[in-house]
């Protein structure tokens, strides 16, 4: 025994080859065969060992060699012997094993057919990270190994599968995109898992090209789902939760900041603070970190060595302008994805200005239904009012289209002695005049600025009095916030005076609608057009870095009050001081209405409350308390107000 062991230990180990390793039962091609006569026990005896959790690396080369020299005899009735090749943990093993194994799928692709799809379910399958087994009791706790240090190399190695086969076989692709939907993780799995995935297919785009839409559709489809399922206000409330949790946690921890010194004497450190990047809410924070994949692959696509490749960029363009056609522009009150949009035009002004043409040409189509051009006139206004990077001379062309429009509708109703306020008939009208406004509450200080002579001859020529004075009456339609705060503007600039006919369309209003049966008050709808703006605050902290800079949020104006005429010249002292409620989106009690109107993406919860004059905002968020003005901005103005 003692001389075996000095046999082994003095072996020169870099210039031996390795020891052979135990093997039962005949090579590949003699169990086959013998399998072929009727004789099954090698064959199940070499199933069994290709599935030994401890089988050697020398071991699975030797078969894989054997199985590359017969793969012609791996026929459909050889299925179960080569799901178990398939099975072999070859991601994990020496870069021998590895180049050994995607030569034998090259050959296997190549002579039978039959198992592209096994082989590339195979590899799509490691696109997530493996999981761990865990069982506590009768509990099975298992996830998903995300501490895994090999899952780069893991994942190139898959990519180098597919580029493999896809060399082999040229209609890989065909095969490959139904397989990339069957394997996308279910919504419950955790953010690294959806993170993971999610890079690795938009990585399968680079080298299978014809395949990016179908692959960006799948894609946010998937996040759209978890953006609808996470609100505004429900990522507001979590986190202002979260982060008074934590404010206590800390206050707790200052308390042993008064003892300064340990019982030896010498002085202790306060603890560092900590930066809190990850998002309380659970859907958020998995919507978080799939927007950060999808921004930096938007950047990497359009961008080569640190400059914009054009024609890249034109291209993904066209592909997400068909995304969002087919996804985002039908899917109500989602939050953040159409960001990606937003984040694309910012590389060129062009790619703004060709995104704003879209949604005009959606917005005056007749052939659309009304519900997108309501939407398209949402994106439109909100795009000119957020995005810094749109300069006021493609503001003033955007403006250029929308009034002459809204005229040349206005003439064509003129001759029907019928005309009245009806949001059914005129929906797109009411959608393109809430857009003209909101981005006059936004734009107009830019527009003004430089030249005040010119910028007012200007918004003059837009004879905005006719539009506000037409029998249409789009101010009784348009959000109560929107309308008050353009009244305060206009009249600010002597373009039209609103206030006459907000307080007309107020005394029309039904204040009260009760029910039948004697159950609760039902308030007037004061967003009869179901309006949402797309582009309002982002919440998302990691994935928001990026928006950050090219997001204009709410100043309210300087130069303009938005109160009645009634209450014009009189200010409580107490008022001076009200602002905004920093990240809240406004609950607004509609004019003469017995009610408080509580918007929230677009959507109305309702409440009870006293009889009301002046738009106000309540909320509850965090950040500078509780405010009130007379009247607040647009819905989503309150959401992005700074704190003084």
């Amino acid at each position: 025994m003692d001389c075996k062991n000095m046999e082994i230990e003095n072996r020169d180990f870099m210039n031996t080859p390795p020891v052979k390793t135990v093997r039962f039962g005949g090579n590949v091609v003699d169990t086959l065969t013998k399998f072929k006569q009727g004789d099954t026990r090698d064959y199940e005896l070499l199933k069994h060992q290709l599935t030994d959790p401890d089988i050697k690396d020398a071991q699975i080369i030797n078969w894989l060699q054997e199985f590359r020299n017969c793969v012609t005899q791996l026929t459909k009735d050889h299925e179960q012997l080569v799901y178990a090749v398939l099975r072999l943990p070859w991601l994990k093993r020496s870069p021998s094993v590895v180049e050994e194994y995607l030569a034998f799928l090259s050959n296997l692709v190549s002579a039978q057919t039959v198992y592209l799809r096994s082989c590339l379910k195979m590899i799509v399958s490691n696109f997530t990270p493996g999981r761990i087994i865990v069982q506590e009791g009768d509990v099975n706790i298992s996830d998903s190994d995300d501490d895994d240090e090999n899952l780069p190399r893991n994942f190139d190695r898959c990519h180098q599968g597919l580029q493999m086969i896809g060399r082999y076989v040229p209609s890989t692709s065909r095969f490959l995109m139904p397989i990339l939907c069957e394997k996308f993780p279910f919504m419950h799995k955790s953010a690294r898992t959806l993170e993971c995935y999610v890079h690795n297919v938009l990585r399968v785009s680079i080298f299978f090209p014809v395949l990016r839409r179908e692959i960006l559709e799948l894609v946010v489809g998937k996040m759209l789902k978890l953006d609808v399922s996470a609100p505004h206000r429900e990522i507001e409330e979590v986190e202002e939760s979260a982060a008074a949790q934590q404010l206590a946690s800390d206050g707790d921890q200052d308390e042993c900041l008064f003892d300064m010194e340990d019982e030896e004497g010498t002085p202790r450190a306060p603890p560092a603070a900590v930066e809190h990047s990850a998002m309380a809410h659970p859907v958020a924070e998995q919507l978080d970190m799939l927007m950060c994949v999808m921004l930096a692959y938007v950047k990497d696509v359009c961008h080569e060595n640190g400059s914009l490749h054009l024609e890249h960029t034109k291209a993904l363009y066209r592909d997400l302008v068909s995304v969002f056609d087919k996804l985002i522009l039908p899917t109500h009150a989602s939050c953040h994805v159409q960001f990606l949009l937003f984040y694309l035009c910012s590389f060129r002004l062009g790619l703004a200005e060709a995104f704003l043409e879209h949604l005009w040409k959606l917005l005056q189509s007749p052939s659309q239904p009304a519900v997108l051009r309501h939407t398209a006139a949402g994106y439109v206004g909100s795009f000119l009012a957020r995005a810094k990077f749109v300069p006021v001379v493609t503001v003033k062309a955007c403006l250029d289209l929308l009034v002459p429009w809204l005229h040349q509708y206005i003439d064509s109703q003129d001759a029907n002695s019928a005309t009245f306020c009806d949001v059914t008939l005129h929906g797109p009208f009411y959608a393109a005049c809430q857009a003209v406004f909101y981005t006059l509450v936004f734009r107009h200080q830019a527009i003004l600025e430089g030249s005040m002579r010119k910028g007012l001859s200007y918004l003059q020529g837009l004879n905005l009095e006719r539009i506000v004075m037409s029998q249409l009456n789009p101010l009784k339609v348009c959000l109560p916030p929107i309308t008050s705060m353009f009244a305060a503007i206009s009249r600010k600039y002597q373009l039209v005076f609103c206030y006459t006919i907000i307080e007309r369309n107020n005394r029309l209003v039904l204040p009260v609608v009760r029910s039948g049966q004697g159950g609760d008050a039902q308030p007037a709808n004061t967003n009869p057009l179901d309006s949402f703006f797309p582009f309002d605050p982002y919440l998302l902290k990691r994935s928001g870095k990026l928006i950050e800079p090219l997001y204009q949020v709410w100043k309210e104006p300087s130069d303009c009050e938005a109160d009645s005429p009634k209450t014009a010249g009189r200010k409580d002292p107490a008022e001076e001081e009200d602002d905004f409620l920093h990240g809240e989106t406004p609950q607004v009690d509609a004019m003469c209405l017995h009610s408080s109107e509580r918007w929230l993406g677009g959507r109305r919860e309702s409440s009870t409350s006293e009889l009301c004059i002046l738009v106000r905002v309540a909320g509850s968020s965090g950040g500078t308390g509780l405010r009130r003005r007379h009247v607040p901005g647009p819905p989503g103005l309150a959401a992005i107000a700074d704190p003084p």
